[in-house]
Formats: C-alpha cells, sequence, structure tokens
C-alpha cells in the first residue's frame, strides 16, 4: 500500500503514531514516502510477497511466539501450518524476496511480540495471480499471535474507491448475498426471496461473474448488453485494448456517470448521474462506520440521483419498485419512502446493521456497526470473541510460492507496476477536469531508477516506448532512486498513454482478481517517424 499517495489522511494518522513511538514497517518494493518514517522498509523484489511473509510466519512458529492459548481457542489446523513452514526459513526465502535473513527475523520477533501490532494492506496485495496466498498468509500472522480482536490489532484493508466496504457489505459482489451470505445458502436465498417478494426458487445459486470474466464474456458475445454505473472500464480494467473491443462490441451499453468518461464514449445511452454533494445516502469506510451525508448542492441540468434512475430503469422493465426515490436526491425524514425505504430494506436483509435504522442514521449521523439493537453503540473491533463460521474458529491456510503469471524474459525483461497518485485520483475522470490538479501533474509519465534509465539509454523527460505483450505507450521517463532497479512505475489515470494497455488479464484462481501490479515489458527510448511525432 501507498498511503501518501492514494489515502493521505491515514497516512497522517499513521505519521502521528510513528511520532508517539510506533514502529512501522513498510513492505513494498518501491521506497515510497513513509519509508522516511519507518522503523524497517523491506523493500522486496516484487512478486515475491509469499516467500516474504512465509519467512515471517516460519520464524515466529519455530522460534516459539506465537500465542498458543488463542491459537487453541480460535483456529483450525495450527499443526498443518506449522508442518508447512519448515521449508520457507528466513535463511531460503532471502535469496528469493531479496530481504537479508536477519532483517525478516528481526520485523517477525517485533510483530509477534508487540503487545499491540496492525496490518494495513492494499491492492498491492490483492491485485497478483498470488492475491489470496498474499491475504491468508497476513491474516495467519494475525491468529498465530493473537493479534486480533482487540482494540490496536487486526487486518485493516485501505480501500480503493470511497464506499467500497458499504457496497460490498450490500451485496455488490457476484458470489453473495447482501452481508456476505452466500448464493449458494439455501436459507440465504429463501430469506432474500421473502423480503423481495419473489416467487420461492427465483434466486439461482450459482455465483455471478466479476468484472474480468465480465468482459471476457461479453468479448466472446456471451453478454451481449450492459449497464455500467460510475466505473470507467475502458481505462481500469486490464489488457484494456481487449476490454474496449468488448464493450465496443456491445449490441446495447448504458453508462451512467456524472461525466463523458472513456467508456461513456462507447456507449450507446448515457444517463447522467449524481454527484457526492448532489444526494442524500449512506456510504460505509473501511472501519465498518456507517455514515450520513445529505444533499448539499443541486445536481446540474438533467442529471438525477442514482437510486432513482435505477428505480425507474426497473419499473420500466416491468419491476413493481415503490421506493419513491426522488430524482434531485433529497431523501425524507422517515422510513416510509425514497432513500430511507431502500436503507430500511437493506436494514432488513443485514444483520451487521439491525439495530440502525434510517431514523436513528438521520438523528446520529455515523454508527460503526455490528450493531444488533436501537441501543446497541456499536463495535469499532470485531472478533472479539470468535469468527462468523460454523465452528466459530478461523481456518489457518499455508501458502505456497508462486511466480507471476508473467516474469521477465529476453523480448520483455523489466517489471512493471501500475497505480495511482497523489493527484489523480483511479482513472482520473474527475480528477484531470480539475485546473490546478492537473496543473501539478499534467501528463503521463514512466518512473525508472536513474541506474535503469542510464542503461537503457534515457534521461529525465525524454520519451519512452513501455512495450509489453499487450500493447505499447510512449510517454516521458522521470527518474526516481525510490524505484527498484529494473522496474517501471505508471499511473494508470491517463488516456494518452494508458499504463492498462499493457497490463496482464490473469487472474488470481480464487479471488477473481487480476495480476495489475506485474507484469513483463520492455522499455527503451521511443522512434518516431514523422507520421508518428507526437503534436
Amino acid at each position: 500500500a501507498n498511503p501518501a499517495q492514494n489515502h493521505p489522511v491515514g497516512a497522517t494518522w499513521i505519521k502521528n503514531a510513528v511520532k508517539r513511538g510506533m514502529k512501522l514497517v513498510l513492505a513494498d518494493p518501491r521506497r515510497t514516502e513513509l519509508a522516511r518514517h519507518s522503523w524497517k522498509h523491506l523493500g522486496f523484489k516484487a512478486g515475491t510477497d509469499v516467500a516474504l511473509l512465509n519467512a515471517l510466519l516460519h520464524t515466529i512458529v519455530f522460534e516459539g511466539l506465537t500465542d498458543p492459548a488463542y491459537i487453541e481457542a480460535h483456529t483450525l489446523d495450527f499443526a498443518l501450518l506449522k508442518a508447512h513452514l519448515v521449508d520457507f526459513s528466513p535463511e531460503a526465502m532471502a535469496p528469493v524476496c531479496g530481504i537479508d535473513a536477519a532483517t525478516l527475523r528481526e520485523v517477525a520477533r517485533a510483530y509477534a511480540t508487540a503487545k499491540n501490532s496492525m496490518i494495513l494492506w492494499g491492492m498491492g496485495i490483492s491485485q497478483h495471480t498470488h492475491g489470496t496466498d498474499n491475504a491468508r498468509c497476513l491474516i495467519a500472522l494475525s491468529l498465530i499471535t493473537g493479534q486480533i480482536g482487540r482494540p490496536g490489532t487486526g487486518l485493516h484493508p485501505l480501500r480503493g474507491q470511497n464506499n467500497v466496504q458499504g457496497a460490498s457489505d450490500a451485496g455488490l459482489i457476484p458470489m453473495v448475498l447482501p452481508d456476505y451470505q452466500k448464493v449458494s445458502d439455501v436459507h440465504a436465498r429463501e430469506k432474500a426471496e421473502h423480503l423481495w417478494n419473489l416467487p420461492p426458487g427465483t434466486l439461482g445459486s450459482e455465483a455471478g461473474l466479476t468484472v474480468v470474466e465480465i468482459i471476457d464474456a461479453a468479448h466472446r458475445r456471451e453478454i451481449r448488453a450492459m449497464l455500467i454505473q460510475g466505473e470507467n472500464p475502458a481505462m481500469s480494467d486490464p489488457d484494456a485494448t481487449h476490454a474496449r473491443e468488448a464493450l465496443a462490441g456491445l449490441d446495447h451499453l448504458v453508462v451512467q456517470d456524472i461525466f463523458l468518461t472513456e467508456t461513456a464514449s462507447l456507449a450507446d445511452v448515457v444517463l447522467p448521474a449524481t454527484a457526492w454533494p448532489e444526494k442524500t445516502g449512506s456510504v460505509t469506510n473501511t472501519d465498518r462506520c456507517v455514515q450520513l451525508g445529505r444533499k448539499a448542492v443541486r445536481a446540474p441540468g438533467e442529471a438525477r440521483a442514482d437510486a432513482w434512475i435505477t428505480e425507474q430503469l426497473a419499473r420500466r422493465l416491468g419491476l413493481d419498485w415503490t421506493y419513491g426515490v426522488a430524482a434531485d436526491g433529497t431523501a425524507t425524514e422517515d422510513a416510509h419512502g425514497g432513500i430511507g425505504a431502500v436503507f430500511e430494506e437493506m436494514r432488513a436483509m443485514m444483520p451487521s446493521i439491525a439495530g440502525l435504522s434510517w431514523a436513528r442514521l438521520q438523528r446520529e449521523g455515523a454508527v460503526t456497526y455490528p450493531v444488533s439493537s436501537e441501543s446497541d453503540p456499536g463495535h469499532p473491533v470485531v472478533f472479539t470473541d470468535g469468527f462468523p463460521t460454523i465452528s466459530g474458529r478461523a481456518t489457518l491456510v499455508g501458502a505456497n510460492v508462486t511466480p507471476p503469471a508473467e516474469v521477465p524474459d529476453a523480448t520483455f525483461p523489466m517489471v512493471l507496476i501500475t497505480g495511482r497518485q497523489l493527484e489523480h485520483w483511479h482513472t482520473g475522470s474527475m480528477t484531470r477536469r480539475s485546473g490546478v490538479l492537473d496543473a501539478l501533474e499534467p501528463g503521463p509519465v514512466v518512473s525508472l531508477h536513474t541506474t535503469t534509465a542510464q542503461r537503457l539509454g534515457l534521461q529525465a523527460g525524454a520519451v519512452a516506448q513501455v512495450r509489453s505483450r499487450r500493447g505499447t505507450v510512449a510517454l516521458p521517463v522521470r527518474l526516481d532512486d525510490a524505484m527498484p532497479l529494473d522496474t517501471a512505475f505508471i499511473p494508470f489515470a491517463y488516456a494518452e498513454a494508458a499504463a492498462n494497455l499493457l497490463t496482464n488479464p490473469a487472474l488470481d484462481p480464487v479471488g477473481k482478481i487480476a495480476e495489475l501490479k506485474y507484469c513483463a515489458v520492455d522499455v527503451r527510448p521511443a522512434v518516431f517517424t514523422q507520421e508518428s511525432a507526437p503534436v
């Protein structure tokens, strides 16, 4: 994770904690800004996360730094994990991950023996073909040391977008219903069918498709029409040429957004939505705090509230939806209509917010779930007494070291890492329309270590050609000695040199998340003909 760039408010809290004497360990192939504040920077070789994490786990287990009482009371399969970790000593993993064994042992000891230890992680963990294994290792670290279920402990995902937590909670994941109830659970489906007045058996038990799978299905013409709300896959999806071909080949594409994005430019119909200050609704942040946002300004032109658009589409498709959401994004003060009615329906389906009524949210403004009753103040710490599994325990799962789906070779000898930057958020659909922000970072760059650039015959400001098996972009060089050698970094906010034209759509087999953080590329000075020279 790179909080200083992607979560600057959160980064301030981290820096303040360091000032109070906390030890910060930054694990990142790049030496990002927080490295200046860190006790240790683990600049591991990109793609070797599991090797590094297994070395930490090995040290904790075989140096007797675990919490046996917690393991006995709250976990399963510790013996299997211990047997798995035998071959992953720091000495064995140091050549793989590039961090010396002594440092790995020192960090493991510090994490295990501290009164409280926290893990903050971002999409540098999940956006790999071994992303699920990365997460399994982090979970195991917290479980075997008992660094979970208490204040100042646990695993804390730094979410990639505002309200990702709330959207996930509400069921916008293709294999679950609201509150993470699996679609394969017959009782969960029956509950949803009853609440939504559907005939028994209406809801299917098969998981839906994830983002990249949807694009692949559209490319195969198995999906013929699509409604995209507030997302820009023509820029954000890996192998963007493939994604754009799939979107352009649809029989009918509807995009609902506040600006004419690269995806909206491919649409047959664009529905003008409302921005955050133009509507009333709730959002849930990464620590599960449900917050009320109130409409503050009028929406421009023909823009309409997102929920109103969705309800009107449903009614025109023959569904008897009667929420009565206001077109202008206002909300009634009760739960009998509009956004309040939608929230109350969510509450009826979601045990996590069962005690948080629309009236209470209007009154208090923010409540942290789980909240079981109107008198429950909410719980900032979860898993204090166990886990939401049949046994009440968490299963420890070992992870093997596997290479990325695509590794450097003679043709593509370097590694590409993509991400965001402070000035431009995600695909830049909003921030690049800000004159101030665009003046700070007006165009794309590829960051290279000075030594790497010199080897390639490139200087600062020179135009480089970056090529992968999927595409090519040309963009100026930025020298950055915080970069690892033979590694390039490109932010993906720039349509004129879209980083995702290069990235690999290979998926994690479990989480189905694409390997956006690693692919093999060739970098060299760009050669322009008279016809191709930039104007």
